[in-house]
């Protein structure tokens, strides 16, 4: 089985990780196109012995992006074609229709109830989702919660497929080596209390309540790993609140992949350093897809606050009982990580729920959502597997007059962000 992932870029993310993972494990021939840069995942997968193709999209929406995709897709003689985010599966779909692939998979990894990857979801971006999502074989939502919103968009039950997301547990378990290093690395006290998150610094991820309620706790120190467009805001807030030397805003770190393997040193934690280092974990995001987060803090056996985490709200309540909700409000935030300080630092049994979301079992029903749209589809004819040589030229003759300037394609980063929740 021949298999191409589309992706739309292949910065550090947690879409971007769990493809990384799942390739190291599907027992199939796979390849990659980021239709953006390439970013430090796509070294790794490289790394790995995945090829991995940069389409060069000049622009959010440059539709000369649709032909050389069907190109490459028709000239590869690829089996099924996946597609990973919402650009790249709208992008996807429609170039894999363009070359004759009937056989085509796309993973939901970040549609929220009124967001989709940290954007508002318009009228728009939902029409195009919904229109090209036809011309797809089958859509794989991360958790039951996911699949539940395609429901309520029209998404046909018999086209929607749970695969939820996958972890390497044993990447994440506790090192107290580890733990005293990354504290000294950072300068921190080895008996403070420090607080843990991590994530893309976006309005809807609410690190705002995070910051806001740890300057209400004298001693009491933040490491929060990820970039984004509210690092500059989330700074100057800590130094408002004179807690600018216990915010620690790290930047982007090493997640669910091992960077160690791939030869790269950081300057700071990756995201099992970071884990290690802090007592306790919160996630203050009100809605997510899945929470992998959540899922490899509790790996770590770290107490854990969350806003929102299918990945656990959807258990009964003893597969993870270290993990509590909580309302994205201050007071609320402040109050719990108070109780946890007064309890001490000590480290929780890994739960239940960690081996329930083991990245080989993603792997394998992942294959099976393979096998049963290959069943289904088409036989077509093709030419030998060959792509062709990379950045793909602009299409010439019958490709360049394909309609495609007529189809208009929203986008969520042009969308304007989710107003704030209030902080009650």
């Amino acid at each position: 089985m021949k298999v191409l992932h589309v992706i739309t870029g292949l910065e550090v993310g947690g879409a971007e990780q769990q493809l990384r993972l799942l390739l190291r494990r599907l027992p199939a021939y796979c390849e990659v196109v980021t239709l953006t840069g390439p970013g430090p995942v796509a070294e790794g997968i490289e790394a790995d012995g995945t090829r991995v193709i940069h389409l060069g999209m000049t622009g959010e929406r440059d539709l000369t992006a649709l032909p050389r995709l069907a190109r490459l897709i028709r000239d590869g003689g690829y089996d099924l074609v996946h597609t990973h985010l919402y650009r790249a599966c709208v992008y996807g779909r429609i170039a894999a229709r363009m070359a004759g692939v009937r056989a085509v998979v796309a993973t939901e990894h970040s549609l929220g109830d009124a967001v989709i990857e940290g954007r508002r979801l318009t009228r728009g971006v939902r029409t195009l989702y919904r229109a090209t999502e036809r011309l797809g074989a089958a859509t794989v939502a991360v958790s039951d919660t996911v699949a539940a919103r395609l429901r309520r968009w029209g998404v046909p039950e018999q086209r929607i497929h749970v695969v939820p997301n996958g972890i390497e547990a044993h990447r994440f378990a506790f090192d107290p080596a580890a733990r005293a290093l990354v504290r000294t690395r950072l300068g921190l006290p080895l008996d403070a209390f420090v607080v843990g998150g991590a994530g893309r610094l976006v309005p809807g991820k609410r690190f705002d309540v995070l910051v806001r309620a740890v300057t209400q706790l004298p001693g009491v120190h933040l490491l929060l790993a990820g970039e984004g467009p509210e690092r500059e805001m989330l700074r100057r807030m800590a130094e408002q609140f004179g807690s600018g030397d216990r915010i620690h805003l790290l930047g982007t770190r090493g997640g669910a992949v091992d960077t160690e393997a791939d030869g790269e040193e950081s300057a700071g934690p990756d995201i099992p350093g970071l884990l290690s280092a802090v007592d306790v974990f919160v996630s203050p995001s009100p809605s997510e897809a899945f929470g992998l987060a959540v899922v490899e803090a509790l790996a770590s056996g770290l107490p854990v606050l969350h806003g929102s985490c299918p990945a656990v709200d959807e258990l009964p309540a003893d597969q993870a009982p270290g993990a509590r909700h909580f309302s994205p409000v201050v007071h609320e935030l402040a109050t719990a990580l108070r109780e946890l300080r007064r309890g001490g630092p000590d480290r929780l049994p890994v739960p239940p729920v960690v081996r329930r979301y083991d990245i080989t079992r993603s792997a394998e029903a992942l294959m099976s959502v393979y096998e049963q749209v290959l069943a289904g589809a088409p036989v077509r004819r093709r030419s030998p597997a060959q792509v062709s040589p990379v950045p793909v030229p602009p299409p010439q003759g019958r490709a360049a007059a394909l309609p495609v300037a007529s189809v208009s394609l929203p986008d969520p980063a042009r969308s304007p962000a989710p107003s704030p929740l209030s902080n009650r």
